[in-house]
């Protein structure tokens, strides 16, 4: 199992200080990649909420580490916005739940970014799917939107829980598994706090796990998640 440790930016700077130190994100990537990382999970989180920043050279100069894969996501929803992130580096894009609504849509996605290159977010609230900036859940459940991930040429899923995003609340094993009979990669994200969790994760056969603030706050290592991940 892939750990994907997780860098959010805004403004060119970590939106999070690690372990009360640095918001540098390139210093955090080389600490990240120095514990013995090779992916990494970065957030452009202007892009997200469109705030107008730009973190495109940030984003170049991490991917540009030697050893460094860079899983790019950041409510990517447009052609231009997969191209974009490409052309900077990322060695995956994410895009966002919403294109699994618009098949076309997706389908484009694929095509600018390649088959192998592109994950879809699967974002849940207490189990069901849900698109950023809204309240109520989807009409389709969560294995719904991923059969049709898989019938479009999506390799990757990532599966993220909302309400634990950041609240060391917990990883939703039970619903990331549960993806897993349809045939995709499955990335697990929201809520990581303990080794115990990614040991289960592993052990229920995801394929990743995206970890953040249990890294920030020092519970535990890069070095020690993957360990845990073997």
């Amino acid at each position: 199992m892939q750990i994907y440790p997780a860098i959010d930016i805004t403004r060119g700077k970590a939106a999070h200080l690690f372990q009360g130190v640095t918001d540098d994100p390139l210093a955090i990537a080389e600490r990240f990649l120095a514990d013995g990382g090779g992916w990494l999970h970065l957030v452009d989180l202007d892009r997200a909420f469109q705030t107008g920043g730009d973190n495109t050279s940030a984003i170049r100069t991490i991917a540009r580490l030697p050893g460094a894969r860079v899983q790019l996501g950041g409510l990517l929803r447009t052609v231009e916005e997969v191209e974009r992130g490409i052309d900077a580096g990322a060695s995956r894009v994410v895009v966002a739940t919403a294109a699994l609504l618009d098949l076309p849509l997706l389908r484009s996605l694929l095509q600018a970014a390649g088959t192998g290159r592109l994950a879809t977010a699967i974002d849940v609230r207490q189990g069901r799917p849900v698109l950023r900036g809204t309240t109520g859940p989807l009409q389709e459940t969560a294995p719904d939107l991923a059969v049709r991930a898989q019938e479009a040429g999506v390799q990757t899923i990532l599966y993220r829980d909302l309400d634990r995003d950041g609240q060391l609340a917990g990883l939703d094993l039970a619903g990331a598994a549960a993806l897993l009979p349809l045939g995709a990669d499955v990335i697990v994200a929201g809520g990581g706090s303990s080794l115990e969790e990614l040991g289960a994760a592993r052990a229920a056969g995801l394929r990743g796990a995206v970890v953040g603030r249990a890294l920030y706050e020092g519970r535990f290592t890069v070095a020690e998640a993957i360990a845990c991940s073997r």
